[in-house]
């Protein structure tokens, strides 16, 4: 065996290391520095919960755009009266990690916020998002009302109809229960930028997302 292909199999074997160890079950506390964080009264703000794998990465793509003041990281979906990231990340409860979203409908509006999730997840995949399995990683949109619900069957009908996608396997359900992670959860992205899933898949995501659709985000965003 030559030196290049040893080095080649070198190369794959420690990125495949990275994605095997480093998926979003492996959680831990911060221990990184959190940045400051403006606070917002939420009170007057518009409410919309997605959920396209796990939520550090989804929380980071919607806090991306313009129009949303705050994005939490929580769980819904599930039978359980409940919900703590040990148990549905056990897939005990059949609830998925999901994202409140809270915007101003003056500056986005909710068939915007459907495009956001369209366009930064793969609706393809039963219950998979990249290394992430599991019916807790599904994608889902849990809709308020009625209004939300004809515009999310809406926004799917016309991406199979244009054929942006062969299949969608989302969730349209409606909301039952929502229920914040722990707070470690929140901003995890942000407050974890080294962490190796972050690294590796989150932050790939986010720049992603940010490519593709410069005009949704904020003016002071990275990308």
């Amino acid at each position: 065996m030559n030196l290049n292909m040893k080095n080649t199999i070198f190369s794959l074997l420690i990125l495949a290391f990275v994605f095997i160890s480093a998926d979003c079950s492996n959680a831990q506390s911060s221990n990184e520095t959190k940045p400051t964080k403006e606070k917002v009264d939420l009170a007057d703000y518009e409410t919309a919960y997605f959920a396209s794998g796990c939520f550090w990465c989804v929380e980071a793509i919607f806090e991306s755009v313009e129009g949303v003041a705050e994005v939490i990281s929580g769980y819904s979906g599930g039978s359980a009266s409940d919900a703590n990231y040990r148990d549905v990340s056990a897939g005990r409860t059949d609830h998925a990690e999901a994202v409140e979203v809270y915007y101003n409908p003056e500056k986005v509006n909710y068939n915007t916020l459907l495009k956001v999730f369209f366009g930064s997840h793969d609706p393809t995949t039963l219950n998979r998002q990249g290394p992430d399995a599991g019916r807790q990683y599904r994608s889902a949109i849990f809709y308020k009302n009625n209004t939300e619900k004809n515009e999310a069957d809406s926004y799917i009908k016309s991406l199979l109809e244009d054929g942006t996608f062969p299949k969608i396997t989302t969730q349209v359900v409606e909301l039952d229960a929502f229920y914040p992670a722990e707070d470690y959860h929140q901003d995890y992205e942000a407050l974890n930028p080294t962490q190796p899933y972050v690294k590796a898949v989150s932050i790939p995501r986010l720049k992603k997302f940010q490519k593709k659709y410069p005009e949704l985000l904020k003016s002071n965003t990275a990308h």
